[in-house]
């Protein structure tokens, strides 16, 4: 077999390797410690859509100021969001402080 047919199979191998392989993209959604119930409502189904569309959520609790007494209402905040995304999400990464912000990891099941 020649140089030329070999290397052109490769390619076509690694072409065919690239389409198999699954592309996602993290997206984020923001809330505070004291974001009502409505407001919670309508991130829930954009985390929702963004589920469907097979991409990773990255959902982060902000605390401001003296909010960081709060943690432990940003703490059940992020655990109501996995219990409503249960059916859809796995939670990847369970919530974790990193500075001022509370981070949770949801991906797709």
């Amino acid at each position: 077999m020649d140089y030329g047919r070999y290397k052109y199979e490769q390619t076509k191998k690694q072409q065919e390797a690239k389409k198999k392989q699954s592309t996602f993209q993290v997206k984020e959604i923001k809330v505070r410690p004291k974001t009502d119930d409505h407001d919670l409502e309508v991130k829930m189904t954009r985390i929702r859509k963004f589920l469907e569309k097979k991409d990773k959520v990255k959902v982060t609790v902000m605390f401001r100021g003296r909010e960081i007494t709060l943690a432990q209402l940003g703490r059940g905040l992020l655990q109501t969001i996995a219990e409503n995304m249960e059916d859809i999400a796995v939670v990847e990464q369970y919530p974790k402080f990193e500075g001022r912000t509370m981070v949770m990891f949801l991906s797709p099941k």
